[in-house]
C-alpha cells in the first residue's frame, strides 16, 4: 500500500511514522529541513521536495499512491484538495481551510473518491463524537472547549503552536459562528470570554472561534451549537492588542516604498517565538458536552507530549485521529464516495469504534461520562 502525505510539519511527520509501521510512506514538503528531520527516524519513509502549492503537477506527482493525506497550510487546503479530487485520489484532509469542503462533493462523486476532511482533534473528533450521538439521542445542546498549550508558561504569550502561526492568528480575526435557538449568529473572535477550571491544569481562559464549521451545516437541526478555544488567562488581551493596531490586517501597507502584509510580518515575527520545541512538554484539552431533555454525555480529552516516541501530543491527538481513518478506508469500513466530514463518518458505529480503538491503542484517551437531569 502506497500512502502520500503531503506536508512535513510536526504533524505530517507523525503521521508518516505512525503509518510507515505498516505501509510504504512518502512524505511531501517545501522544506527539506522538515523532510530531514523525518529521514532522521525512519530512513525508510522516501521524502520529496517540492512546492506543494504547484496544483498543475499533482495528477502526475500522485500517481501510483493509493491514498493520499493532505497536511498543508490552512490557506493551501482546499486547492491541494481540489487538485487531489481531480487525480481521482482518496484523501484524508487535515488542512483546516476556511472554505467549505463541501463545495467539493460533487466533484468527489464524479471522481469516484472518497474525501474525509477536518479529520483531526477538534474539528476531528469533536465532530464524530457528535455524529455518532446525533444518532441516538435528539441533541439540544453542543458545546466543545479545546486548546493545546505549553506546560511551561513563557511571558507574554504563554503560547506555543505545532503548525504555521497564521493559521492560528486566523481564528483571532475569523467571525466566530455558533448557533443559539435554532439560529446562525454571529459574533468576533475572542469574544465571549470566561475563566473555567479544568483538571489537571487548573484556570483556563475560554473564548469564541470559528470552529463549528461543517457541522453548522451538516447539523443544522441541533439549537444550540457552539466551540470555543481554550488558552492561559490573559492570551486574549494581549491578541486583542496586536487586533486593535492592525498587526493581523491582511490588506497591505506601505513601509519604505516596499508593500507588507500585516499579518504576514506578524506571522513571521511569531514563527519562532511560538515554535513548538521537538520535546516541548506540552498538553492537549478538550471536553466535549452533548445534552437532550434527559441527560448530558461528557467527553473529556486530556494527553501530553510522549517522551517514548518524542512526539508532540497536538501532533497525536490531531495526527493519529487522521491515520486511524486512513486505515478505515484501507480496511474498507467506509465506502461511500463525495466530501465527509466526520460527523458523517461517525454515525455508523463501527467507524466511530474503529477510531476510538485506534487512538486508545496510541493511549489516547477520551473518558466518557453521563449525567442524568433531575
Amino acid at each position: 500500500m502506497q500512502i502520500a502525505i503531503l506536508g512535513a510539519g510536526m504533524v505530517g511527520r507523525a503521521m508518516a511514522l505512525d503509518l510507515a509501521a505498516k505501509y510504504t510512506v512518502t512524505s511531501f514538503d517545501v522544506s527539506g529541513h522538515a523532510l530531514q528531520l523525518l529521514t532522521e527516524k525512519n530512513k525508510s519513509i522516501k521524502t520529496i521536495k517540492t512546492d506543494l502549492s504547484n496544483y498543475s503537477n499533482y495528477e502526475s506527482m500522485l500517481k501510483g499512491f493509493d491514498f493520499i493525506i493532505s497536511a498543508v497550510p490552512g490557506f493551501m487546503g482546499y486547492h491541494s484538495l481540489e487538485a487531489i479530487i481531480n487525480a481521482k485520489k482518496n484523501v484524508v484532509d487535515i488542512s483546516f481551510f476556511p472554505e467549505n469542503a463541501l463545495d467539493l462533493h460533487e466533484l468527489a462523486k464524479e471522481k469516484n473518491v472518497t474525501a474525509i476532511v477536518d479529520c483531526g482533534v477538534a474539528p476531528g473528533m469533536s465532530n464524530l463524537i457528535l455524529g455518532y450521538h446525533n444518532e441516538r439521542m435528539k441533541i439540544t445542546n453542543f458545546e466543545c472547549q479545546v486548546g493545546g498549550l505549553p506546560k511551561k508558561r513563557v511571558f507574554p504569550f504563554q503560547y506555543k503552536a505545532p503548525f504555521s502561526p497564521i493559521d492560528v492568528l486566523e481564528e483571532y480575526t475569523r467571525p466566530a459562528r455558533y448557533v443559539e435557538n435554532g439560529h446562525i449568529l454571529t459574533k468576533p473572535a475572542l469574544s465571549d470570554a470566561e475563566l473555567i477550571e479544568f483538571e489537571p491544569v487548573g484556570t483556563l481562559e475560554s473564548f469564541n472561534t470559528d470552529g463549528l464549521r461543517s457541522i453548522l451545516f451538516t447539523m443544522g437541526h441541533i439549537p444550540n451549537m457552539k466551540e470555543k478555544t481554550l488558552r492561559y488567562p490573559g492570551h486574549i488581551a494581549l491578541m486583542q492588542a496586536l487586533i486593535k493596531a492592525g498587526f493581523l490586517n491582511t490588506a497591505p501597507v506601505q513601509v519604505k516604498g516596499q508593500q507588507i502584509s500585516p499579518l504576514d510580518f506578524t506571522s513571521s515575527l511569531l514563527f519562532d517565538q511560538w515554535k513548538l520545541g521537538e520535546s516541548e512538554a506540552e498538553f492537549t484539552l478538550m471536553q466535549i458536552k452533548l445534552t437532550d431533555a434527559e441527560k448530558t454525555i461528557c467527553y473529556d480529552l486530556y494527553d501530553e507530549y510522549d517522551p517514548e516516541t518524542q512526539t508532540s501530543s497536538m501532533s497525536r491527538t490531531t495526527g493519529y485521529t487522521c491515520t486511524a481513518a486512513v486505515n478505515m478506508l484501507i480496511e474498507k469500513l467506509f465506502t461511500e464516495k463525495g466530501v465527509f466530514p466526520p460527523e458523517l463518518v461517525g454515525k455508523d458505529e463501527n467507524c466511530f469504534n474503529y477510531i476510538l480503538h485506534y487512538l486508545k491503542e496510541r493511549n489516547i484517551h477520551y473518558r466518557k461520562t453521563e449525567t442524568l437531569h433531575s
